[in-house]
């Protein structure tokens, strides 16, 4: 299978890193790749630069978001949510049709500093704005309940804990749920919340776990649903 992920940052590679570690094609996309190759200097959060991490996974190509989604089969959206959209048309629409697009973003809005809200929020998500924005996409909305290390091996924390999925293509949901469970996630994990506006209830997650990480100190945790036999 081939897979697009948009984004360089941290979610993007590690996701990437995934895909190819399980013998999928990947590239992934960034606005101009030779400057995106250029920085030599660690991100805002202390990652390596993106040239840095590419001699670690050599499979993986750095192509602009066009050419990655026009070369993926399947379209992760792992970018700031702020820009997801924007990102998304510099993909082109017409690479994207009919394309099943996981979507990991979340809509933080930083406008008014820290912690940051979202936007928007309760009436709508950023997942229900790209089914919107690209029609001829098959949006699920998934692992954005979670940090990057977890989203890729769930068994970073130990237990029972769960992923959710939002879409309104019920096979798309089900090629999401199998590539979960590639990733490790149980079948038992996944809790299907039914359509894409569902993702507004997943979305809504984020203040409380930023809260958490501040409560904790750390990300190193998920959220279980304990289902009544």
């Amino acid at each position: 299978m081939r897979y697009a992920v948009l984004g360089t940052g941290i979610v993007g590679r590690a996701v990437a890193a995934k895909l190819s570690s399980l013998g999928h094609e990947v590239s992934m996309g960034t606005r101009d790749a030779k400057a995106t190759l250029a920085h030599t200097e660690p991100d805002g959060y202390g990652n390596p630069p993106v040239a840095q991490w590419l001699t670690q996974h050599a499979q993986v190509r750095l192509v602009t978001f066009a050419e990655a989604a026009a070369f993926g089969d399947t379209v992760v959206n792992a970018t700031s949510g702020a820009v997801s959209l924007k990102v998304l048309e510099a993909a082109d629409a017409a690479n994207l049709a009919g394309k099943v697009l996981i979507d990991i973003a979340n809509p933080l809005d930083f406008s008014q500093g820290l912690p940051p809200s979202l936007n928007p929020v309760n009436t709508d998500s950023l997942g229900e704005q790209i089914q919107r924005e690209f029609p001829l996409v098959r949006v699920v909305k998934t692992l954005n309940t979670m940090n990057c290390q977890i989203m890729v091996d769930p068994a970073h924390v130990p237990g029972e804990h769960t992923v959710f999925v939002s879409g309104d293509d019920t096979e798309a949901k089900k090629a999401v749920t199998e590539l979960l469970g590639s990733f490790g996630w149980p079948a038992g994990s996944v809790i299907d919340l039914g359509d894409i506006t569902t993702a507004r209830g997943t979305e809504m997650l984020l203040p409380i776990w930023l809260r958490l990480w501040g409560a904790l100190g750390h990300a190193d945790f998920n959220f279980h649903i304990q289902r009544a036999h």
